[in-house]
């Protein structure tokens, strides 16, 4: 049994998920949270048995000037709990308190977006992320394309462990319901769904774009747009514009336990991020057996091959996405067939059980190697 010290930026599910396997796995899980920016992320409470350590982070947000004096702050936790390894990440905020608390094993694992789009903003961040991976014993990384990355800033991928976060696959998982779409009166609509953030780098007004376009051609389509962010207005003024407003909802953001029936009362889902690693809404989606149409970023890529469990369009291509809703309403027998591709590319790849695995696997061989090299110093000694 291990101590690990798992330090996020925000709680949210996916904290949850990953404390829970830390739990499940047999090991001590402290938790300590970076910043509380009151976003939402997730409802629930930390998993039973894991520790929520108080320290100065988790007050409100993070600036990199905070880092040094969090820093320090961390030592002093460090010192009472005596963890076993240090779980971190995003890179730049949470990889970075850890870094410069100077404790091994350090385990960093990358969020997707640290490394595909903020390592890259500007001189700091470039120096910031070098030196967290420098500093890092182990990677964790859920898309090859952030591999690739990590690797281009000077990382040795020896040290590395790939697995997408995965879903359960018993939870999300293909079915009927028609509750949905009946209460909106979209019983014979063919629904189009979309469940990213309303931020820049998810491209969701692509998305509204795009279906204004469609929804011209096609009056039969709909658009379920879940969650929330800071293009709220703008998608409204989009919609509005369109003439669309009333064939699209969007009831904000949706408990854990109904987001089945969202995917499973949909006929495609919808994902124009332009920056993500392995999504884990793209997972969920294609675990209910919902075939996908995704812009062709490289972790997009890793799960959609276009014509296999979807379709594929360029990067911030309106058009092209809107020709794919209205071919996909054409394609009745194709989705059936996409629907099972869909679902058994899950189970191949987006099982969290079998992925958390290695995640657990990761910690064993982190340690086992700070166990040799402290032995090769005593030795040296």
């Amino acid at each position: 049994m291990m101590k690990i010290l798992y330090i996020s930026r925000d709680y949210c599910p996916h904290d949850h998920r990953h404390l829970s396997a830390i739990r499940d796995g047999g090991h001590e899980a402290y938790y300590l949270r970076l910043e509380n920016a009151n976003r939402g992320l997730e409802g629930r409470s930390l998993p039973e048995g894991v520790r929520l350590v108080t320290w100065k982070g988790g007050q409100g947000r993070f600036h990199l000037w905070n880092a040094p004096g969090l820093a320090l702050d961390l030592k002093r936790v460090i010192i009472d709990i005596r963890p076993d390894i240090i779980h971190a990440g995003p890179i730049q905020s949470s990889g970075l308190v850890a870094a410069l608390s100077g404790f091994h094993p350090l385990v960093s694992m990358s969020w997707g977006f640290d490394l595909m789009r903020d390592a890259d903003r500007n001189v700091v961040s470039r120096w910031v992320t070098r030196n967290v991976l420098r500093k890092s014993d182990w990677l964790f990384a859920d898309c090859r394309a952030v591999l690739h990355k990590a690797e281009k800033y000077g990382y040795d991928l020896v040290r590395s462990t790939y697995f997408p976060w995965g879903v359960d696959l018993n939870h999300f998982q293909p079915g009927e319901n028609n509750r949905i779409t009946d209460e909106l009166g979209w019983k014979d609509a063919f629904v189009l769904f979309c469940n990213r953030s309303w931020e820049p780098q998810y491209g969701v007004d692509v998305v509204a774009r795009a279906f204004v376009e469609a929804a011209r051609v096609d009056p039969n389509l709909r658009l379920l747009l879940l969650a929330s962010g800071s293009q709220a207005e703008n998608l409204r003024e989009i919609f509005s514009a369109g003439g669309v407003t009333d064939k699209v909802h969007m009831p904000g953001q949706i408990r854990y336990d109904e987001l089945p029936d969202y995917y499973r009362s949909a006929d495609l889902y919808i994902s124009a991020s332009h920056i993500d690693g392995s999504s884990v809404s793209l997972m969920e989606a294609l675990a209910c057996g919902l075939p996908a149409a995704v812009s062709n970023i490289p972790g997009n890529l890793e799960w959609v091959t276009h014509g296999e469990q979807g379709w594929v369009f360029a990067d911030g291509n309106t058009s092209a996405l809107a020709e794919i809703m209205l071919k996909a309403h054409q394609s009745r027998v194709d989705l059936a067939v996409m629907s099972l591709r869909a679902r058994h590319k899950a189970e191949q790849q987006a099982n969290w059980i079998t992925n958390q695995q290695r995640m657990l696997e990761g910690y064993r061989k982190v340690t086992a190697e700070a166990s040799a090299l402290n032995g090769q110093q005593v030795s040296h000694e």
